[in-house]
Formats: structure tokens, sequence, C-alpha cells
């Protein structure tokens, strides 16, 4: 599948501030990047690092003022299979090393909180692919696409609480009860065909049968349509933007949509 994606950010920089933008399609397995091109407003200059270990590809440097960031991309993504049930998890002797922090508590998922919830929920299932679709299944029946509801400093306990949210805290409470079961799991941040309306969309992956299985807690985009831009233990890791002073946000628009050639 082919597709074509248009990002454009608008920012507002009230002094000189060092940033960090991670909205470059990644160079990962499974996805390719046929062609791509980013301008910056004038005087903007930033320089592309490459993570070697997780293919984002990050953009790092100084921003000041009035700031745009356009990014066109056009993405050739390979056949994705949908997680099964029958996906079996591997004891934790058994993972390979660079596995296990996706097992621990980070910023926004607080682990040891849920143990019990997970065990008494979800302990019923077999370990792997069931217990994930089990666990994506209860997100969707108890918990609510609400946005207003939280804000950046909203973790997966208070998510817990409120039974509601948007992808990000679907993906931050996903992502701790599937850890509480005893399943690696770590946050994606992807731009996803058929999402609606379009925007940097949060899902998280599964450590399965030997590798990494996509899955979308909010359920509202294919995982056939995601393109991953970055992916670490939580939002912290993954945002599309990180600064080191103050910033405000004046504008934004995504596009994502499949590119049907005659």
């Amino acid at each position: 599948m082919r597709v074509l994606i248009e990002a454009s950010l608008a920012l507002r920089f009230p002094c000189p501030t060092e940033a960090i933008a991670a909205i470059l399609v990644a160079d990962t397995p499974g996805q390719t990047v046929l062609a791509e091109t980013l301008k910056l407003s004038t005087g903007a200059a930033l320089a592309e690092s490459a993570d070697p270990v997780s293919g984002a590809r990050l953009l790092r440097g100084p921003l000041d003022g009035e700031v745009r960031l356009e990014y066109n991309a056009e993405v050739l993504i390979g056949p994705r299979l949908e997680l099964p049930a029958s996906a079996v998890a591997a004891p934790w002797s058994a993972l390979p090393v660079e596995v296990l922090t996706y097992l621990m508590s980070s910023r926004y998922c607080p682990v040891e909180q849920f143990l019990r919830f997970a065990a008494r929920e979800f302990g019923q299932h077999e370990a792997g692919g069931a217990k994930v679709l089990a666990i994506l299944d209860w997100l969707g029946t108890h918990v609510e696409y609400v946005h207003g509801v939280s804000t950046f400093t909203t973790d997966a306990a208070r998510s817990f609480i409120d039974r509601a949210g948007v992808c990000r805290d679907f993906t931050h409470l996903g992502l701790t009860l599937c850890r509480a079961a005893g399943i690696p799991a770590r946050a994606v941040s992807a731009y996803a065909l058929g999402l609606n309306p379009p925007d940097f969309h949060a899902v998280f992956e599964v450590f399965l049968n030997g590798g990494w299985w996509l899955v979308d807690p909010t359920r509202l985009a294919p995982v056939a349509g995601l393109v991953r831009i970055a992916h670490g233990r939580d939002a912290a890791d993954i945002a599309w933007l990180t600064t080191a002073g103050d910033v405000q946000q004046t504008g934004m628009s995504v596009s994502v949509r499949e590119h049907l050639r005659a």
C-alpha cells in the first residue's frame, strides 16, 4: 500500500528555544520512504539525527519567533497482519535484553498499581495474543473517546479513574495493563490512514511470537495503514515536539491518504 502524508505545523517561540521534532517517517522494516520533502520557514535550521536502533529520525536545533514546518512523504507500507489470539508470550528469561524495559513502569504508566486488577480481570486468558485482545476489548467497553478530559500530565491511573480520553490516554492505559499482565508493550507515534479527524496518532505494540505487533487501542484506524514515526516507553518518548522553553502551537494540519495509481 502506498500512502501520501502531508503535515503542516505552525509554532510561535517567544525566545530562542532548543527543540526536538519527531515528524519524519521512521526508517524501519515494513515501510519504505519513496519520496519526501521538508520545508522550514526562513531562518529556521533543524538538523536530522537518526536513531540506529529504533529508526526514528529526529529534527533538532534552536527555534525562535514564528516557525512553520511542512513535511510531505510518499511511503510504501508492507503487508501487516492483525495480532492473532494464538500469539505466544515468551518467558521473561527468554526475552531480548532490549525488550525488558517495556515490562516496567514509566512516567505515564504506573504498572505496579495495576498488578492485582490485571490478574483479576485478564488472568483467565492465555498469556499472549488472547490476553492482549481481551485488554483491547476492555478498553473499548470501559473507556470513552472524549477530547478535553485529559492533559499532557494525565497518566494511566488518572485515565482509569476518568474512563475517558484521547489516543494517548488509551495507549497509556493499554501499555500499563499489558505490562501488568507480563507482556512487553511500547508506545508508537504514527501517521494513520483512515483516522478521522486526521492527526498524529498514538498507538502501541506488544512483543509476542518473537516480534513486535502493532495494535490501535482506540480502534479508530486499521493497523495496515499505520506509518511509524517513533517508539518508546510512553508519550514522553514519542512526542512530536519537545522543547526546552515556551512554545505556542498556532496551527496544525495532517493528511494521510492512499495513493491510488492509474
